[in-house]
This record gives structure tokens, sequence and C-alpha cells, in this order.
């Protein structure tokens, strides 16, 4: 019996050493891959921003009138209070 228990006992601390160490080498990878990714990042330009796209006055009224009708429909169904409602609906006219 003893020689059972010497053996299973030397197994467990094998496998606890190779699952500590298996660990800590994923441990390591992970901050280098996060440090390069870092470094990556701050070598690439940031992307431009898209030229503003005007529409027409037709198109632009249509969007509005759009957006007016989506702002309802959430007033009717109670996501919007009547003060949100008129919040939202005021920025939608002035743009």
């Amino acid at each position: 019996m003893p020689g059972l228990l010497r053996g299973v006992a030397r197994t467990a601390v094998i496998a606890g050493t190779a699952t500590s160490v298996s660990n800590r080498v994923s441990r390591r990878q992970a901050g280098r891959w996060a440090q390069q990714d870092a470094e990556q990042a701050q070598a690439r330009p940031a992307p431009a921003a898209p030229p503003p796209t005007s529409l027409a006055p037709e198109d632009e009224m249509s969007n509005k009138i759009a957006q007016l009708k989506d702002l309802g429909d959430l007033k009717s169904q109670g996501v919007l209070s009547e003060s949100e409602f008129e919040a939202q609906k005021a920025r939608i006219l002035a743009s």
C-alpha cells in the first residue's frame, strides 16, 4: 500500500508542476501578445474620417420624417417619456 500511495503522490506532484508551468507560460505569452498589439496599435495611423455626405433636400426631409415616425413609435410603446420625446423631436427638427 505505501508504494501505491507514493506513486499516486508522485503523479499528483508532477501533474501539479506541469499545470503550474503551463499556466505561467500562457500568462507570459498573453502578456507578450498584448504588448505587441499595443505597439502595433501605436504604429498604425488613425483611420481618416469619411467626408460628410450631404443629402438632397428631399432625402433630408424624408430622413427626418422617418426618424420622427420611429420616435413616435417608441413613445407609443412606452419606451420614451413625453419629455424625452419632445427633446428628441426638437433635436431632429433642429438638424
